[in-house]
């Protein structure tokens, strides 16, 4: 099998950008990701992915294995002092002893998270999650100044606000801009929409309602942190329900996406849309079939399984010799070249038909294998150029 080797001129590397667009669909607790459900394992008789619904299982680890027999992550302390980072310096001095197997457990997941914060909550927990975006908010307030954590539209330390945790492995390097939408529904009918059409960050309301007009603004979207922060508190329908701020109140914006526990029946239902960008790095390679190469072939079509001798006897590709088997030098290569007359002895033409390319390392492994839809006649006349495309 001949080798050959890429030239400068045959290998190009490009970065593709791409928009994945994603759903997620939210009724009484439950999260619908991409309109997909969960499916009970053949095995396990679980969840396939060990996930709830709406999660992502990092690394696909531990599909359809029964929760007894889940695989899992073990470090065994020495003097490299490696630990895992959910392991504190406190705990790997005091509970670990040199020689003992620290372990962690799989499968990771991701999720949406929401969070609600009352107004004037006070406490450290909500002081962490407010503060933890007070920078970002105020950096991106060139787009808009509904972005600043304190201004004349709100102070975000006191005011009431739902905070939306998205993770980045669901939109990639950010979210693209203009293409986010909340839509609140009751009873299976749209209430009102929020959308960042503007592209500066502001989710403006496309409804008016009773309290507020269409355009005003319920909140923003931080882009390159995975984030969404609403304050729209206004009343978007006279319908009542348990959104869990004690009793049955009308739903907000700063209501979208509770999963909390309701007593009474749940009748909203609420749908996140985005897209994100992520950056694909791919390589293109071109593998060329030279004039006069390629022409012989170690598959066993090359040679004619059977051909008479002068003695009328036949000669196979494979011969035994009593003790061993071993190719037959005798016989003839087959003559596939075919002729535009009826009957004719076609010259002897040496023709291969190219069905894969394998791309090799520097130590001749083979790490990809390029397949063609159809095989190409390759005559010694003929010579080709491939175009091969690798994403990572």
């Amino acid at each position: 099998m001949p080798f050959y080797e890429f030239g400068n001129n045959d290998l190009f590397y490009n970065r593709i950008k791409t928009y994945p667009s994603l759903n997620f669909y939210i009724y009484n607790g439950t999260v619908l990701y991409n309109s997909e459900t969960n499916h009970l394992g053949e095995l396990s008789g679980e969840f396939v992915n060990h996930v709830s619904p709406g999660e992502i299982n990092l690394y696909e680890l531990n599909v359809d294995r029964p929760s007894g027999q889940l695989i899992y992550p073990f470090i065994t302390k020495d003097g490299s002092l490696t630990s895992f980072q959910t392991i504190s310096l406190t705990d790997y001095n005091n509970n670990f002893s040199f020689g003992d197997t620290i372990t962690g457990s799989y499968p990771l997941s991701a999720g949406l998270s929401f969070d609600r914060f009352s107004a004037n909550t006070t406490g450290s927990a909500c002081r962490f999650y407010r503060d933890a975006l007070k920078n970002s908010l105020n950096r991106n307030s060139v787009l808009s100044q509904n972005y600043l954590f304190s201004s004349s539209f709100g102070n975000k330390a006191t005011q009431e606000i739902k905070i939306i945790s998205i993770p980045s492995i669901f939109y990639g390097s950010s979210i693209k801009k203009g293409g986010c939408s909340l839509r609140f529904y009751v009873s299976g009918n749209l209430v009102n929409e929020l959308t960042d059409t503007i592209r500066n960050g502001e989710l403006r309301q496309q409804l008016s309602s009773s309290t507020a007009d269409s355009g005003s603004v319920a909140g923003v979207v931080l882009y390159d942190e995975g984030f969404i922060v609403l304050t729209g508190s206004w009343d978007l329908s006279s319908h009542t329900e348990e959104y869990g701020r004690g009793g049955s109140t009308n739903p907000r914006w700063v209501d979208f996406g509770y999963t909390g526990s309701i007593s009474g029946d749940a009748y909203s239902s609420y749908q996140l849309a985005f897209s994100g960008t992520n950056y694909v790095p791919t390589t293109t390679m071109f593998a060329h079939a030279s004039k006069g190469e390629l022409n012989y072939s170690n598959n066993s079509t090359y040679l004619k399984y059977k051909s008479v001798k002068q003695d009328h006897t036949l000669r196979y590709p494979v011969i035994s010799t009593g003790s061993a088997y071993k190719e037959n030098d005798q016989v003839s290569l087959a003559n596939i070249a075919q002729s535009n007359f009826n009957n004719p002895n076609q010259k002897y033409e040496k023709i291969t038909y190219i069905s894969k390319i394998g791309i090799y390392d520097e130590d001749k492994n083979l790490i990809a294998i390029a397949n063609l839809a159809t095989p190409v006649r390759k005559r010694e006349k003929d010579q080709f150029t491939f175009k091969l495309k690798m994403d990572f």
